[in-house]
C-alpha cells in the first residue's frame, strides 16, 4: 500500500489581540506584536496527522513568508509534520491572495506528487478564505470548503461533512484534492517536549525565486504580481449607544414609542 502524500499550508500570523494597524499605509504593523501559527492551520495540520496515522503517509508543511516563519514550520514538525518547506524571498513580499495562491500551487507542483492538500478555513490577519480554493483552481483539482468532519479516509479519497448555508452536506472527494477545514473539525494536540527538542535541529528546506526560475517570473509574484490594489483604509470608531426606558402603563408606553419611532422616520 502506497503512502499518502499530504500537504498542509501554514501561515505565520501576528497575534491579533496585540497587533496595530497602520491606517496611512493600509497595512498591519507586523512588528507591533508577536507571531504564531494561524489557528485554523493548526486544525488543518492536526487533521493531516490523523489521516496519516489512519492510512499511512507523509505530511509536508509549506509556508510562504520571511525567514522568521521558520519557527512556525518547526512547530509544525513538532506537531507531526514530516517535511517542512519555507518559500522566502523579497520578491514574494506584498502578495495578495492571487499571487500567494499562485506561488504556493507552483511550489506544490515541484513536489514528487501529492494526494491531498489541507488548508485552514481562513487566516485571522486577512480573513478572506480565498487561498485554499484558489490553490485548488491553479492545480485543477477538486476541493471542498468548510469541512467540519472527516468521516472516512482511504488511499483513494475522503468522505467529509461540509457545514455551509445552514446545512451539513456529505461529500466524496477523490484524490488528488483539497479541503479547507473549520475549527470545529478537531482539537489540535500539543507537541511533546521530546518532539519540540527534535524539531529544533530538523531540516527546513528554503526555496526562493531561483527555485522557480523556470516556472515563475518576478511579475507573477509578490506585490508586482498582485492585481488587488488597496486604495483607502478608514479607521472606524464605533458610535456610543444609548438606551431610553419607557415607563408607566403599557398602552401609554406603546403610544410614546410609536411617536418616537415616527419622529425618527423609522415607521
Amino acid at each position: 500500500m502506497s503512502k499518502l502524500g499530504i500537504v498542509v499550508l501554514i501561515k505565520q500570523v501576528p497575534e491579533m489581540e496585540q497587533v496595530q494597524f497602520d491606517v496611512e499605509s493600509g497595512t498591519l504593523d507586523r512588528s507591533s506584536a508577536g507571531v504564531e501559527i494561524n489557528p485554523f492551520d493548526l486544525n488543518a495540520l492536526e487533521q493531516a496527522v490523523r489521516i496519516k496515522e489512519e492510512c499511512g503517509g507523509e505530511v509536508t508543511a509549506i509556508s510562504m513568508g520571511p525567514s522568521r516563519a521558520e519557527s512556525a514550520l518547526r512547530e509544525a514538525l513538532a506537531r507531526g509534520a514530516d517535511r517542512a518547506i519555507l518559500l522566502s524571498d523579497r520578491a514574494f513580499a506584498g502578495a495578495d491572495t492571487w499571487a500567494t495562491s499562485l506561488t504556493l500551487s507552483t511550489a506544490i507542483k515541484k513536489l514528487d506528487g501529492f494526494d491531498l492538500i489541507i488548508c485552514g478555513e481562513k487566516t485571522v490577519d486577512s480573513d478572506t478564505g480565498q487561498v485554499g480554493a484558489a490553490v485548488a483552481e491553479f492545480l485543477s483539482i477538486p476541493h471542498v470548503a468548510y469541512v467540519t468532519e472527516v468521516r472516512g479516509a482511504d488511499q483513494d479519497g475522503l468522505t467529509v461533512a461540509q457545514d455551509i448555508w445552514g446545512g451539513i452536506y456529505l461529500k466524496q472527494l477523490e484524490f488528488p484534492g483539497l479541503i479547507t477545514v473549520t475549527k470545529d473539525i478537531n482539537e489540535p494536540r500539543l507537541p511533546t517536549l521530546q518532539d519540540k527538542l527534535k524539531s529544533r535541529n530538523a531540516p527546513i528546506e528554503m526555496w526562493d525565486m531561483d527555485d522557480f526560475s523556470d516556472t515563475l517570473a518576478p511579475d507573477d509574484v509578490g506585490l508586482r504580481g498582485s492585481p488587488t490594489k488597496l486604495r483607502k483604509v478608514t479607521d472606524i470608531v464605533p458610535e456610543s449607544k444609548a438606551c431610553e426606558m419607557l415607563e408607566g402603563e403599557v398602552p401609554k408606553a406603546v403610544d410614546e414609542l410609536i411617536s418616537k419611532l415616527k419622529a425618527l422616520e423609522v415607521v
